[in-house]
């Protein structure tokens, strides 16, 4: 199952909390990316943060994989997991009477 993962910075989280735990964050992720969890990971535009997408069985899979990530264990973030699936709406175009 693919997910999208975004990061929710939890209150009094700052980047100077932050700070002690980055080095491990960092091992850790690239962890999870080459045990095929971590798909892809970005920085957010909109504020500090990142986006994953994960592939896990399930929901609560990758909630339980991420709450292993450091700054998650030091209680600084939590993660809003989202559900992706196949975007099935190209079938309208080839819906008769749309070609």
């Amino acid at each position: 199952m693919k997910l999208l993962c975004l990061d929710v910075p939890q209150p009094g989280a700052t980047m100077e909390r932050y700070q002690p735990h980055m080095t491990d964050e960092v091992r850790h992720t690239w962890q999870a990316y080459k045990s095929g969890i971590v798909r892809d990971i970005y920085f957010r535009q909109d504020r500090p943060g990142v986006a994953i997408i994960a592939e896990c069985d399930s929901i609560e899979a990758a909630k339980e994989a991420l709450s292993e990530f450091p700054l998650a264990k030091a209680g600084l973030i939590d993660w809003d997991v989202i559900p992706l699936g196949p975007f099935l709406n190209w079938e309208t175009l080839f819906a008769s009477g749309n070609a």
